[in-house]
């Protein structure tokens, strides 16, 4: 070998040395990124010497594919728990002290305690405050799933204008990628880039891609409908000022297809935004219907009868009183209201409840005025425990007594939110899992890189003292000329 190629090989292995050290260095640099591919400096032969020939990045299709499916997964189930919690607050308060099963609850003893002693009227007083209270949690309870809906609609819209903004800025980085592969520049930052994108995008909808030449991506949604392909697809939706009970809400649309809601308490529902449109059009929905159908029922159970006369609503009425409802009516829990003619916050004589005669003398059932007269209260308690028909839509049996009714209604909806819980943690594990896989195959691990530099700074030194050897034997050979 000659000092010449000696002296070129020793220079070449600087160099290249040099490259792989800025490597390795990036890599220690970006350790704490989750978002990084580890980098490796790949060698090739030159005869004599050698020379990085591409800075390859780390990469695992596979679980990379799985890390997206299970992100997606657990977003919308963490969105259903996450929406269940707040309607629990909203609606039925803290340890379901505000659910109508509770007003009913006190509701009957105080009814009980009147039956005891109907000549008592500070418990009428009572009774009538307790009915009060059970309206109140209606009303209440029915403007909280309501304005629930309006809220979850605007984060429907906010969210597909994320989607759209990802979308975009998913086109930037696929353009770079595609450009640079064809020029042959590094573009591993841009790969990163878009990996990272596609992360919160599965987090939004559930995704598949693959890859064209020139590593241009296509990405569809999990249904097969087209995401990206070139140009970022069109993701619309029209959000609502304001719900009304039993109103529908609008569609979202991906390329002209719209997105189904999940269905169930482990949800099917992947993605933030199939969790939003369940929350929205099916568990508030079957809620509205329990609260309007618990307020039929009460208007039914307290409802006054005559001979040959229809029957009229009595204690409780609504905004389509004195006719007893039949049927659910949607928002009928938003109406229903306490009779002015037994309120006596109203000017209305609170003995009605006991006597009957709401609706005129025709329904008085005590004309006597008797003091000790408690039959009618004692026949609108049995009513509440009676076995009544209830709307299927409500999600409850479609027969039961009120009581029931209420009680398995809460029971229906905690029932809901523990297997909803149990899922999201479950769903949770799953993305830690795959995460922590990908991780593993493609993130930097800080010792490993450690080892490379110093191995690294070896083979400089080595470099280093041929320079100084072919240096010496140069000079020794100029002395030896002259």
């Amino acid at each position: 070998m000659s000092l010449t190629s000696a002296l070129n090989i020793a220079q070449s292995a600087l160099l290249h040395t040099s490259r792989q050290t800025s490597t390795v260095s990036r890599n220690v640099s970006e350790a704490q990124n989750p978002d990084y591919a580890r980098r490796s400096a790949m060698l090739a032969s030159t005869g004599p010497g050698a020379r990085v020939v591409e800075i390859q990045r780390a990469t695992n299709e596979l679980l990379f594919r799985q890390n997206l499916s299970a992100l997606a997964s657990f977003s919308g189930q963490n969105t259903l728990f996450e929406g269940l919690q707040k309607l629990a607050l909203d609606v039925n308060g803290s340890d379901n002290a505000g659910s109508p099963a509770t007003a009913l609850g006190k509701f009957q003893q105080a009814l009980q305690f009147y039956a005891a002693s109907p000549s008592n009227q500070n418990l009428g007083v009572a009774a009538i405050d307790a009915a009060r209270q059970v309206v109140r949690t209606l009303n209440d309870g029915s403007s909280a799933i309501q304005r629930f809906r309006t809220e979850t609609d605007s984060e429907i819209a906010t969210t597909v204008d994320d989607l759209n903004r990802l979308l975009a800025d998913f086109e930037q980085a696929n353009k770079t990628i595609i450009a640079g592969t064809r020029t042959g520049r590094d573009v591993n930052d841009s790969l990163d880039q878009r990996d990272a994108i596609l992360k919160k995008i599965s987090e939004i909808v559930p995704i598949s891609t693959f890859k064209r030449s020139d590593n241009d991506m296509v990405i569809t949604t999990a249904d097969g409908s087209t995401l990206f392909e070139t140009v970022p697809r069109v993701v619309s939706f029209s959000p609502s000022p304001g719900y009304a009970p039993g109103a529908a809400g609008n569609k979202i649309y991906i390329d002209g297809v719209p997105v189904q809601p999940g269905t169930g308490a482990n949800t099917d529902a992947a993605g933030k935004l199939a969790g939003l449109v369940q929350l929205r059009d099916s568990v508030a929905v079957t809620m509205q219907a329990q609260l309007d159908e618990t307020a039929r029922g009460l208007i039914t159970a307290f409802s006054e009868t005559a001979p040959a006369l229809a029957d009229q609503a009595g204690l409780f009425t609504w905004s389509g009183g004195p006719a007893v409802p039949g049927t659910m009516v949607n928002g009928l829990a938003r109406s229903i209201r306490l009779n002015p003619a037994v309120d006596p916050a109203a000017g209305g004589d609170p003995k009605l409840l006991r006597d009957g005669g709401i609706n005129g003398a025709a329904y008085n059932k005590n004309p006597g005025a008797n003091a000790s007269y408690a039959e009618l209260l004692i026949s609108y308690g049995d009513r509440i425990d009676q076995t009544m028909s209830f709307d299927p839509a409500a999600g409850i049996s479609a027969s039961s007594s009120l009581s029931s009714f209420t009680t398995n209604s809460v029971g229906w909806f905690e029932g809901m939110r523990k297997q909803a819980a149990s899922a999201s943690e479950s769903k949770e594990a799953l993305a830690v899992r795959t995460a922590e896989a990908l991780s593993n195959e493609t993130s930097v691990n800080v010792d490993v890189e450690m080892s490379l530099l110093l191995e690294l700074e070896q083979s400089y030194q080595a470099s280093a003292r041929l320079i100084k050897a072919v240096d010496e034997m140069l000079s020794a050979l100029l002395a030896a000329v002259r």
